[in-house]
């Protein structure tokens, strides 16, 4: 906890000077604390993104990071000072009890950070995704080694700049700090209804009596977590900037827009909000559109590149465009993760999404069991009602907008992935307007509040058997926070394997052994893949990885082998 607590302070202090130092140049005017760090984990992860292009995000770049911030404390210490003020005068006006539940939460928050994770993913491919950026950068081609890893998030990126790998293996709670960063800014806007009960402010403020679900998102780098609070934030700047948006109010929300879709961009409907406002105010928006439009163009192309150099796609996983280039990752390829991706997020066996008809597969993902089959059905249930919530609560354009883009990815998702995490932030947001009319004072949420808190104390104290989440042995039960852990955190991953070096052509690689989950990576050292994944798109599909050079960092390519 102490370690991680250390390391949160210093992701503070760098991302409030980038988040000052961008408000600055794009005269943004932006006030809110919170919103300002998040602008700064933006800068920070545009900043790493061009770094990976280049070399490793490793000792190096943490020195030109080191000499950054100090010119940019001392360039802007006046109003960094400012807003170290603001964040101890907010904090002083809160009231006793979301004080308390603030200082709750960051010890909670610390604790659960120190545990290891058990998010499934962070076994498959997150821990590998943050190791080849630490090590080498983006490598050409790296999907045909993996294909997952062409998936690199920006908020993997930023992850990779903050887990100070060369100093300690053990970091890796970014979303705890943002988490962290978001309950604070929730907590203020709840503070801020008591005085003038604009239900907006108690809509969001209402974020943080998710925490027991939000929690176990925070020892491992999903970039789910981001999107959840990113989600909220965007839709309180729209609808309080709606009537009547400036330039500043329009261009933070450009900016937190891209960071979404640059962190997941299968949240991409979220983009309709910054593009209501733009139709809403061209001519204002276009006379001074130096700023969002040149954010907005960086952006595209990091992405467009990055995508280019893991994949050979420059939209991928879309394969509609793709470069010829001797490390594009095989059409065959794409088309089976695709494929498992639909299955997947439907529970479908491999025979069932041929024999099964639309309806069929529809009803399937409906009463599917677990947190999974709730979820659809909540999700389902509010795409139904939310127009009569709306019609009789909140009868304005602003909230019918929300509702239109939660449709529209409601829409996508069934046709895409449709896993209830991609749909979170409208699930929440519209359950909360939902409550919103019923609640009249602060009391209910702050019991609401700590009955989480009592909650997160239940699941860091005993193993909670996770039959309800997932159906992996390895990550059936959640792990418990340990006295050693006041100090030490635990490892990133929860894999106890053995890795074996193994060898195929001119590939020398590690491997978990045969009884390891087959998607898992887990921590070693890298490259490092399953060997099962490497024989059975050899025997399936007749690729395998290969170097393109004896020097792992020009990449690899998919090599054709014989029938």
């Amino acid at each position: 906890m102490i370690l991680i607590f250390l390391s949160w302070l210093y992701i503070l202090f760098t991302t409030l000077n980038w988040g000052v130092t961008l408000d600055k140049i794009g005269r943004l005017r932006n006030q809110n604390f919170a919103i300002t760090v998040f602008l700064g984990l933006f800068s920070i992860t545009v900043l790493g993104s061009i770094w990976a292009i280049f070399s490793s995000i490793a000792v190096q770049f943490h020195l030109f990071l080191l000499l950054a911030n100090g010119f940019l404390f001392i360039r802007f210490y006046k109003e960094i000072r400012q807003f170290y003020r603001h964040f101890i005068l907010e904090f002083i006006h809160l009231t006793k009890g979301l004080k308390l539940f603030l200082l709750i939460t960051t010890i909670l928050g610390l604790a659960q950070c120190a545990t290891t994770p058990y998010i499934l993913d962070n076994e498959i491919y997150y821990i590998q995704t943050i190791k080849w950026l630490n090590q080498y950068g983006f490598v050409k081609g790296l999907g045909n080694f993996n294909y997952l890893l062409a998936q690199t998030s920006g908020w993997h990126i930023t992850q990779s700049a903050f887990n100070f790998s060369f100093l300690y293996p053990n970091f890796n709670d970014l979303n705890g700090f943002c988490l962290l960063v978001g309950n604070f800014f929730c907590i203020g806007q709840l503070q801020q209804f008591l005085s003038d009960k604009k239900r907006i402010r108690l809509i969001v403020g209402l974020l943080p009596i998710t925490n027991v679900f939000l929690f176990q998102f925070i020892n491992a780098p999903s970039p789910d977590l981001p999107i959840y609070i990113l989600s909220f934030i965007l839709f309180f700047l729209f609808i309080e900037n709606y009537e009547n948006p400036t330039l500043e109010s329009f261009s933070l929300i450009v900016i937190l827009t891209l960071f979404s879709l640059y962190i997941k961009p299968i949240s991409f409907a979220i983009i309709g909000l910054p593009l209501i406002l733009f139709f809403k105010n061209s001519k204002l928006f276009l006379s001074k559109s130096f700023l969002w439009l040149g954010l907005s163009s960086i952006v595209f192309a990091l992405f467009i590149i990055k995508n280019l150099l893991l994949s050979g796609y420059p939209f991928f996983p879309v394969m509609t465009v793709s470069f010829p280039l001797d490390y594009t990752i095989p059409k065959p390829i794409i088309d089976f993760y695709l494929d498992e991706k639909i299955r997947y997020g439907f529970f479908l066996l491999p025979n069932e999404l041929e024999q099964l008809n639309g309806l069929q597969i529809f009803i399937k993902w409906c009463t599917f069991s677990a947190i999974d089959g709730f979820f659809n059905v909540v999700s389902i249930i509010l795409v139904f009602i939310s127009p009569f919530i709306l019609y009789r609560h909140y009868n304005q354009k602003k909230y019918w907008f929300i509702y239109g883009i939660m449709l529209v990815q409601c829409i996508a998702l069934l046709f895409t992935s449709p896993q209830f995490r991609f749909f979170i932030p409208y699930i929440f947001f519209f359950s909360f307007l939902w409550m919103a009319p019923y609640i009249k004072t602060i009391k209910k949420p702050l019991f609401l509040l700590y009955i989480n808190a009592i909650s997160i104390v239940i699941v860091l104290c005993f193993a909670i058997k996770l039959s309800v989440l997932t159906t992996n042995k390895e990550m059936m039960y959640s792990n418990t926070f340990s006295p050693k852990n006041v100090l030490f955190p635990n490892a990133n991953s929860k894999l106890k394997t053995r890795f074996q070096n193994n060898s195929i052509g001119n590939l020398q690689y590690y491997s978990p052994d045969k009884n390891t989950y087959f998607w898992s990576n887990g921590q070693g050292d890298i490259p490092c893949i399953n060997s099962q994944q490497i024989k059975f798109f050899k025997d399936s599909y007749h690729y395998i990885p290969q170097l393109r050079t004896r020097n792992i960092k020009d990449g690899f390519y998919a090599k054709k082998t014989k029938r």
